[in-house]
């Protein structure tokens, strides 16, 4: 029995900074952008909460 594509399950998309996108289709490239506008929103969302977490611990040591 073969399997179908569909049924196989797919690469985990990565992105390398600095790779040849050259040999990408429009599809991949867009998946590629929206992987890393996601990861740009988690980085921002982590450096907030360490910045909330360095200004309350400088609040406590301020007072």
């Amino acid at each position: 029995m073969a399997i179908e594509d569909d049924d196989r399950p797919r690469k985990k998309i990565t992105h390398e900074i600095g790779q040849d996108l050259s040999l990408l289709s429009v599809e991949e490239l867009s998946e590629r952008i929206a992987l890393l506008t996601s990861e740009i929103e988690r980085l921002r969302e982590a450096a907030a909460r360490k910045r909330a977490s360095k200004d309350a611990a400088n609040s406590i040591f301020k007072s």
